[in-house]
């Protein structure tokens, strides 16, 4: 699958220089930071949905030197 963009000069310039800069081909850099962008925003979901499930099970955190006590650090 192929598709095209509109870019401005300046961001044409910024993609370019980018993608040279990781040794990528402009299509690689889009590529990669697409993906990126995907996966970063599920882990966001992802967390969220624990956070709130912590929430609503009204678990408490409690401070670290309880847990090395228990484990003996």
């Amino acid at each position: 699958m192929s598709f095209s963009i509109r870019l401005t000069d300046e961001e044409r310039m910024l993609a370019e220089s980018y993608a040279k800069l990781h040794s990528f081909s402009l299509s690689e850099a889009f590529k990669r930071a697409l993906f990126e962008k995907i996966e970063d925003e599920y882990d966001i979901m992802v967390g969220q949905e624990a956070y709130d499930e912590y929430i609503a099970d009204q678990k408490k955190s409690r401070p670290i030197g309880e847990l090395w006590e228990e484990c003996d650090i």
